[in-house]
Formats: structure tokens, C-alpha cells, sequence
């Protein structure tokens, strides 16, 4: 099988060239995919943007009994339980999908 031949990355004058050469470039002229690995980036921390939530004064009352108990900031338990609640339909989704 012959060894796949890619393309040398040219070098840059400022990374808005370098933003403009990749939005129109071929990837896989540059890169071997089949030998790409995952990477993993463990101290970076995911961006966050705030929001405004309207919620009926009772439960985020209850949100805040609830953090209070296990003694977390009442928002961090509410983006715990929205990350639960996506992820299980996600997975429902997928099931679904695959029927």
C-alpha cells in the first residue's frame, strides 16, 4: 500500500492569514487523519455565557434548599442537573435513532 503524501503547511505572516488559509483549505491535503489521535486538554476550562433563566420563585427556592444541603452555590447544582437531563436525551435520542 503506498504511503499517503500530504502537503508541507506553509508558514504565516499573521494568524488572520493563517484563519483565512484554513476556512478554504482541504485538511486532508495537510493532514493524515487515519492517524490522528484525541486530544485531550485537561486544564482548560470550558467557556461559559451567562443567561437569564425566568423560573417560578418555589423552585428556585428548592434549587437553593437543595445546593444549601449539599453545600455547592445553588447555579453550579442547576448546571449539574441541566448537564444530567441533556445528557440522558441525548442517549434517548440515540436509541431511538438506531430502532
Amino acid at each position: 500500500m503506498p504511503k499517503s503524501k500530504v502537503k508541507r503547511i506553509p508558514r504565516f505572516a499573521s494568524e488572520a492569514a493563517e484563519q483565512e488559509f484554513w476556512a478554504t483549505a482541504d485538511t486532508t491535503e495537510y493532514f493524515d487523519w487515519s492517524k490522528a489521535r484525541r486530544a485531550v486538554f485537561p486544564n482548560l476550562k470550558p467557556t461559559t455565557t451567562p443567561i437569564s433563566v425566568r423560573l417560578p420563585e418555589t423552585l428556585l427556592l428548592e434549587l437553593k434548599r437543595l445546593a444549601n444541603e449539599r453545600d455547592v452555590p445553588y447555579q453550579s447544582l442547576m448546571k449539574v442537573y441541566l448537564a444530567e437531563r441533556v445528557a440522558l436525551e441525548r442517549g434517548r435520542r440515540r436509541r431511538t435513532a438506531r430502532a
